[in-house]
């Protein structure tokens, strides 16, 4: 597909409906004062454009897919640090800060009127994006371009479970659900000391053989209120349903997944076991920070998640792999 300066390719939502995504000329971002435009060489597919595509997840076409993004910075709006230009960086995906008692407090993830790359503003399933400056994060230089779209999941998790802190040394952990969010939650409960399990179903053979492969137990049927904490990554009716089995009584179940419709389950269990519950919802700069320490730390591997690389182009072969419990994560270069 031919661009013009000013045009780029890019995979848009146009409308409300599943047929409604494309790869079309879009275009190119212009930055504004405070923004820089980054040449995109990572783009991550999460569930959540899985859930976007079929209006599961709150949108506003038309609207550049994609909110997994690392590149370089290769234009900068006024008043920014010229320092960035050339610098490798991944970004939060929050696209507006204002002066609420959640943007102010650190919390903007919270705002009511939070607006993210993706799905109300354009993200990063493009060749280039544009990014408010306060949101950038520099990406260590051990990273890959591919493992550093990564790095937006890890935060995620990283928001979820380290604030506050929710594993003690020696707990033991049942991570349900091998897919990305799993593995990488599995990865930083065992750097706070927690002796962690992964259950995944029988057809998810070879994400459990990846579990394996970076030092984890894994398992099909977890024992009845077994562990010290849950944390459900699935997403599903049945791994809640699991979860909430496996606590111990005065445990702690964390959910993680987006079930993206209404599910049954039997409340009971948090009241009898006296639970614990706990939740987070996308990240915050703190959670960011920790996850680049851990990176720079090697306390996270990001390469054994990355199933394979893609063209924007091939985005229906993506779409319809990522629910084959065969494939994990799928990342977008739109150079090649």
């Amino acid at each position: 597909m031919s661009e013009s300066p000013r045009s780029m390719t890019a995979i848009v939502k146009m409308a409300i409906g599943s047929d409604s995504i494309s790869v079309i000329s879009w275009p190119r971002p212009v930055p504004k004062a405070g923004q820089v435009i980054l040449e995109v060489h990572g783009a991550g597919v999460c569930g959540t454009d899985l859930h976007i595509a079929v209006d599961a997840y709150p949108n506003i076409p038309p609207v550049v897919m994609g909110h997994e993004v690392a590149g370089k910075v290769v234009e900068i709006g006024n008043g920014v640090d010229a320092n960035w230009l050339g610098l490798r960086v991944a970004c939060e995906t929050h696209h507006q800060v204002c002066k609420c008692d959640f943007c102010r407090g650190g919390r903007r993830n919270l705002c009511k009127n939070k607006t993210s790359m993706g799905s109300f503003v354009d993200g990063g399933f493009a060749t280039h994006v544009a990014v408010d400056e306060e949101l950038l994060h520099l990406i260590p230089d051990s990273i890959t371009d591919h493992e550093s779209a990564l790095t937006e999941p890890l935060a995620c998790v990283c928001h979820v479970l380290l604030d506050p802190p929710l594993i003690n040394v020696a707990d033991t952990v049942l991570v349900i659900g091998p897919g990305p969010i799993g593995l990488l939650a599995a990865q930083v409960a065992r750097a706070m000391g927690g002796i962690v399990t992964i259950c995944g179903l029988e057809k998810d053979q070879m994400r459990l053989g990846v579990a394996q492969d970076i030092g984890f137990n894994t398992t099909h049927s977890p024992e009845p209120e077994g562990f010290d904490v849950v944390i459900e990554c699935s997403g599903s009716e049945g791994g809640i349903s699991t979860g909430l089995k496996s606590a111990r009584r005065g445990g702690r179940y964390i959910a993680v997944g987006i079930v993206g419709h209404d599910v049954n389950f039997s409340a009971d269990a948090i009241l009898y076991k006296e639970l614990l519950i706990s939740s987070g919802f996308a990240s915050t700069p703190q959670s960011w920070n920790r996850a680049l320490r851990l990176l720079e730390n090697s306390q996270v591997s990001l390469s054994p998640l990355i199933s394979r690389v893609e063209p924007l182009k091939n985005w229906p072969s993506v779409y319809k792999d990522l629910g084959n419990a065969d494939v994990l994560k799928i990342v977008f270069d739109p150079r090649i």
